[in-house]
């Protein structure tokens, strides 16, 4: 997940440089909307932590 969030923030980037704001503006918001994912998952798995199986 956070892979796709540095992706899109990447593809904002080289649309923002070369002026194409409508796609910059898109990408930045999807690469936001993926960091944000990647945040939550990643501090339910720390909260959640292994548990051993459940009998």
């Amino acid at each position: 997940m956070l892979s796709w969030a540095l992706t899109f923030l990447v593809i904002a980037l080289i649309a923002g440089v070369l002026g194409f704001g409508v796609i910059a503006g898109t990408a930045a918001t999807i690469a936001k909307i993926c960091f944000v994912v990647f945040l939550v998952l990643f501090v339910i798995g720390l909260v959640m932590g292994r548990r051993g199986p459940v009998v």
